[in-house]
């Protein structure tokens, strides 16, 4: 399948087109592989003049054993003292950072959200994430930063400690809500200064007119839904008492 991983048979024919003398680009169009699959195929195995299908097959073989060995298990994303499905857990993780990277997020970004989201405690330091995510502190560094910046998590440290956490709640999606109807405000203003800029009587100016409108329509129903949700959430808190 293209794409996949070369077979047997994908080896054997490529040790008999490097024998026929074609180059790697006519090889890869055969195969329907890129070109660059098959150069690294062929250069970690001997190079054209010494490519063997079965030593090539071998060594892939006795290399992907070495790194499955080498490469310690990633620590689960989930507390397991719920006993939760691990299978189920991960998929849930990979669709959730997926769908919010369809709606604008960065990749690193969903997946450091999702990763919090999932904690029971809502709270993981850099060193947690850097750990269960399996990339490098830099790339929590930014993401972190980002999110942040966004609203959509806060920074503890807690008394003693020196390490900071990385903090979601209940309240993530509200706060990223009311910088959306700021930005929404912000670009309705400036639509209508088009507007008048242009004239409303002109189609551009009758466009930016009719933006405008609609990003307060929008701004209006997020506001009402979100007072809404604070009157759930007290009257929530005041049952719990």
């Amino acid at each position: 399948m293209p794409g996949g991983r070369l077979s047997t048979e994908d080896r054997q024919q490529i040790a008999g087109w490097l024998g026929e003398g074609l180059g790697y680009a006519e090889i890869g169009r055969r195969l329907d592989r890129p070109a660059s699959t098959v150069m690294r195929e062929v250069t970690r195995n001997g190079g054209p003049d010494g490519y063997r299908a079965d030593r090539a097959e071998q060594d892939t073989r006795e290399r992907a054993r070495r790194q499955k060995q080498a490469e310690p298990a990633a620590p689960p994303m989930y507390d397991d003292s719920h006993g939760r499905d691990p299978v189920a857990v991960q998929e849930l993780a990979d669709s959730f950072a997926e769908l919010l990277v369809q709606q604008g997020l960065p990749r690193m970004e969903a997946r450091v959200l999702t990763c919090l989201n999932i904690a029971d405690s809502g709270s993981l330091t850099a060193a947690d994430l850097v750990q269960r995510l399996r990339v490098s502190p830099a790339s929590i560094s930014h993401a972190i930063a980002f999110l942040e910046q966004q609203g959509m998590l806060r920074r503890e440290r807690d008394p003693g400690e020196r390490r900071e956490r990385y903090v979601i709640d209940d309240e993530i999606w509200l706060r990223n809500l009311i910088a959306s109807v700021q930005m929404n405000e912000a670009l309705a203003a400036s639509s209508r200064r088009a507007a008048q800029v242009l004239g409303v009587d002109t189609p551009a100016g009758a466009r930016f007119e009719s933006s405008a409108e609609l990003v307060m329509l929008i701004s209006s129903k997020l506001q009402q839904a979100m007072e809404e949700w604070r009157d759930r959430l007290a009257a929530r808190e005041a049952t719990s008492r």
